[in-house]
C-alpha cells in the first residue's frame, strides 16, 4: 500500500502572480488570503498577484506570502482530490515550509502560524539588514569539498553551510564578501555557484538575534501535538508539542538537514510525494535523492 508525504516549499519559491488562479477558482483559497490580510495589516493578495517582484522578495513579505499561497494550494488539493489530502502520513517543509507543515498537521492554527511567520520574517529581515550577506548554492560538489571551500572562504568573512539539500547541492550562507569568495573558489574547482533569492545569511549564527525574537513570538501561541509526524529541519525527526518551539528557534541559526529529512521519510516507507505550493524546487531535489520516487506538484502554474 502506498504511503504519501506532503512537502512544503521555503523562501525563494516566490514569484509574482502566484496564487492568482487559486483565488479565482477556489473560495477556500480566497478566504485564506482575506484572513491573512486582516492579520498582517496589508493586502497580501495584491503583493502575491501584482508584485513588484523586488517587494515580494523581501523576507518580511515573501515568508507570509509563500506560507499562505502553499496553504491555498492545499485547499485546491482538498477540493479536487480530498482522498489524497486525507491519506498523507507524514509531512515536512523546507525552512519556512516547516510552519506550513505544522499548520497542515494541526500543531498550529492558521492565524497563529501566520503571526509567527510574520514576526520571523521581520526578525530575519532585520538581521539581514544588519550585515551585508546572502546565500549561495554550490552544485556538482560533495560535502567534503564544500566543507573545504567554506574553510578557505572564511578568510573573507563569516560563512557556514546552511542547507544540505541533496547530493551535489549544498547551500552556504555568509557575508557578501565570503559568498563572493566561495563562488570564485567553487568555479575554479569545477563546481557551479548559484546566488539564491534571499536577503541574508539564513540558518547561520548571522541570524542572531532573530532566534530570540522568534522565541518570544512562539511563546504567545498555542502548539499541540501534530496529528501526523512533521519531520524537523534541524534533526530530521518528528517532535511533540513540548519540543516544537525549541526546534523552530534552533532552525533559524542551524543548517537545514533536508536530504536527511527526505531519506527519513523514504526509510519509513513513503513512496509517493506531493510538493504543495509555489515552484518545483523540492521536486527537483527529490529526484536527486531518489530518482524513481513519484512526486506530484500542486500549485496554480
Amino acid at each position: 500500500m502506498s504511503k504519501t508525504a506532503f512537502l512544503f516549499p521555503g523562501q525563494g519559491a516566490q514569484h509574482v502572480g502566484m496564487g492568482s488562479r487559486l483565488v479565482e477558482e477556489y473560495p477556500q483559497a480566497r478566504a485564506l488570503y482575506d484572513q491573512a490580510s486582516e492579520v498582517l495589516g496589508f493586502d497580501l493578495a495584491a503583493r502575491c498577484f501584482q508584485g513588484p517582484q523586488e517587494e515580494l522578495d523581501s523576507t518580511e513579505i515573501s515568508q507570509p506570502a509563500i506560507f499562505v499561497t502553499s496553504l491555498a494550494a492545499l485547499e485546491m488539493l482538498r477540493a479536487d482530490t480530498p482522498e489524497v489530502a486525507e491519506s498523507c502520513a507524514v509531512t515536512a517543509g523546507l525552512s519556512l515550509g516547516e510552519y506550513t507543515a505544522l499548520v497542515f498537521a494541526g500543531a498550529l492554527s492558521f492565524e497563529d502560524g501566520l503571526k509567527v511567520v510574520q514576526q520571523r520574517g521581520r526578525a530575519m529581515q532585520d538581521a539581514s539588514d544588519a550585515t551585508s550577506s546572502g546565500m549561495v548554492s554550490l552544485l556538482l560538489m560533495d560535502r567534503e569539498q564544500v566543507e573545504e571551500l567554506v574553510e578557505q572562504a572564511s578568510s573573507a568573512g563569516q560563512i557556514q553551510i546552511a542547507n544540505y539539500l541533496c547530493p551535489g547541492n549544498i547551500a552556504v550562507s555568509g557575508t557578501t564578501a565570503a559568498c563572493e569568495r566561495i563562488t570564485e573558489l567553487a568555479e575554479a574547482a569545477g563546481g557551479r555557484a548559484v546566488r539564491l533569492s534571499v536577503s541574508g545569511a539564513f540558518h547561520t549564527s548571522l541570524m542572531r538575534p532573530a532566534d530570540e525574537r522568534l522565541a518570544e513570538a512562539l511563546a504567545d501561541v498555542s502548539i499541540t501535538d501534530p496529528r501526523i509526524p512533521v519531520i524537523s529541519n534541524v534533526d530530521a525527526v518528528s517532535h511533540n508539542a513540548d519540543e516544537i518551539r525549541d526546534v523552530l528557534v534552533r532552525q533559524v541559526v542551524s543548517p537545514v538537514m533536508w536530504e536527511e529529512s527526505v531519506r527519513s521519510m523514504l526509510d519509513s516507507g513513503v513512496d509517493e510525494f506531493y510538493e504543495i505550493g509555489p515552484g518545483k524546487v523540492l521536486r527537483g531535489l527529490l529526484k536527486r535523492i531518489a530518482r524513481k520516487v513519484t512526486c506530484r506538484t500542486v500549485n496554480d502554474s
